[in-house]
């Protein structure tokens, strides 16, 4: 073939490799179009999070060219006359311009505190129902371990930014970090060094800038995408009803689901928008410059860390020991043990489950909470537990306006972290039994209506509305899980971790409530004259 011919043939195969590329990706892009994203309220949480983010990530960049990371001490001789003349830090200055010399910058900084507090409500509330309804399961336990790593990271972006004003409030916080890390053993001194590089409380503005500006946010953005990711291969759980399987998905294609998607992020920054022009948050000005020698009256950590401040509040005075020649704080490291155990054991959960139930199965149905009593029960438990600790995060303040002791406010708060938890789990699994039991009744004689009819040999019945095809479906679609037996070895033994096993699966499955099976929809009908007939009669209808 001559030269010119040979180029004419690496062309034409140039131009249909590219043709094929561009077929397998119009095909790529249609089957996502095509693709079904369920759309029940309760999915919608995790995109207010992802949307709260964004707002936070766009105000953070219009601060970042405001704002001034450095301690230097000026005068202010700003706007706000109550502080001119006052030393402070090149911080607080620039933030105090950013409220009142900035066309819009107070709002900018409400937008921005507001935000970050509904990504992390937003993210806990998502953490509950995926939790009650349980999303956490296989496949999707690192779903669940990720969406933790994600509130620890806003958590944390939370608190160095409540740093960075360098105002006296978060000077006082400052302090308190700064005890209850230098409580930690032989290590506590060289990190209060290393965060503060040597310069308390001041120091802390270099430490802490550069996690809250780059770190924390590019982790969180690189968590939040490979969430994104799992939840396209995996898709998400759904509830159960008709059409509903472990292999179908219900709900709205994509272009459909983008528009909605879209319209929610316009509620959400309208909603923060409103709430930031009228409500004012941490107003750096009532509070002045940071000094190590005082404290802002009523100092308390953001809201979203107040049950880690509770955590040490609850715990009795006097807690400390002398050992290998160091006092050793208990005071604090109690309460902090505490916290971190019981997030761990939250982020630990699905794993437990599975060993407790025996179930290593793929789910893609969501359940009720009502048929997950035990589960349920101990999600209520763990809420009422950190209810109470972040209560008594405002011991003092509720001591205050109720005109009570503090110590009377304390101990009733100790007393309830020991009997709320166990209460709470009784009291709820009564409260899912009950329940279930009343859906198992209505599936089989129907939704009661209070009127009765006599018959023509002078007795009555009761008429029933049935049940119709989806709600029976959602009154009865879940399993029915036996509890795990003991099985001996070659030897006919049974080793204790089986034995363990068999009595933890037997206490989480007692006084289960079997759901309703076809056999006991089609029983033979009682005598006519009943008051049963009517109500089976009608449930059997379609």
């Amino acid at each position: 073939m001559a030269p010119s011919g040979r180029r004419e043939g690496q062309v034409t195969e140039r131009i249909v490799a590219g043709l094929r590329k561009w077929s397998r990706l119009d095909a790529a892009l249609d089957g996502l179009r095509q693709r079904v994203f369920p759309d029940h309220w309760a999915l919608l949480l995790g995109q207010v999070a992802v949307y709260s983010f964004v707002v936070v990530t766009v105000t953070g960049v219009v601060l970042w060219f405001l704002y001034d990371p450095s301690s230097a001490r000026v005068h202010y001789d700003g706007s706000y006359v109550p502080l001119q003349g006052v030393e402070m830090s090149r911080a607080l200055e620039s933030t105090l311009d950013v409220s009142f010399e900035v066309r819009g910058g107070l709002l900018v900084r409400q937008l921005h505190n507001w935000s970050a507090s509904l990504m992390i409500a937003s993210l806990m509330v998502h953490i509950l129902r995926i939790f009650f309804t349980g999303g956490f399961r296989k496949p999707r336990e690192l779903t669940w371990i990720i969406l933790f790593l994600i509130l620890f990271l806003s958590l944390a972006a939370g608190l160095t930014g409540s740093f960075l004003p360098d105002d006296l409030f978060s000077g006082s916080s400052l302090a308190v970090l700064d005890g209850a890390i230098k409580a930690v053993p032989f290590v506590g001194t060289s990190l209060s060094h290393l965060l503060f590089q040597g310069r308390f409380p001041s120091g802390a503005i270099a430490t802490f800038y550069p996690l809250h500006v780059y770190v924390l946010p590019a982790a969180t953005a690189i968590l939040m995408i490979v969430n994104a990711v799992l939840a396209s291969v995996h898709r998400p759980a759904q509830f159960s009803g008709p059409g509903r399987t472990e292999g179908n998905v219900v709900g709205r294609p994509l272009p459909v689901a983008a528009v909605k998607s879209g319209g929610l992020f316009g509620i959400v920054f309208g909603v923060l928008t409103v709430v930031a022009a009228t409500v004012t948050v941490n107003p750096v000005w009532s509070y002045g410059p940071a000094d190590p020698a005082n404290a802002s009256a009523g100092a308390a950590p953001p809201w979203y860390l107040a049950f880690v401040d509770g955590a040490q509040r609850l715990t009795p005075p006097g807690w400390e020991l002398v050992w290998l020649g160091r006092t050793w704080t208990l005071a604090i490291l109690v309460p902090l043990g505490l916290v971190t155990l019981y997030l761990l054991l939250a982020m630990a959960y699905p794993f437990v489950e599975a060993w407790v139930t025996g179930d290593r199965r793929r789910h893609h149905l969501l359940d009720r909470p009502r048929n997950a009593p035990t589960r349920t029960a101990i999600g209520v438990a763990g809420a009422s537990f950190y209810g109470v600790l972040w209560a008594a995060a405002g011991a003092d303040i509720a001591a205050t306006h109720l005109g009570l002791s503090v110590d009377d406010v304390l101990t009733t708060l100790r007393t309830a972290l020991v009997l709320a938890p166990p209460a709470a789990f009784t009291v709820t699994k009564r409260v899912c039994l009950g329940l279930q039991r009343k859906d198992r009744e209505t599936v089989l004689h129907g939704h009661e209506t209070g009127r009765l009819v006599r018959t023509p040999d002078g007795g009555y019945v009761e008429h029933v509305r049935p049940v119709d095809a989806y709600e029976r479906w959602r009154l009865v679609a879940y399993e029915a899980y036996e509890p795990i037996a003991v099985r001996p070895d070659g030897r006919g033994r049974s080793r204790l971790r089986h034995r363990a096993r068999a009595a933890v699966s037997r206490w989480y499955f007692e006084d289960r409530v079997l759901p309703v099976t076809p056999r006991d929809l089609d029983r033979p009908a009682p005598p006519l004259g009943t008051a049963e007939r009517p109500a089976i009669e009608r449930t059997r209808a379609p």
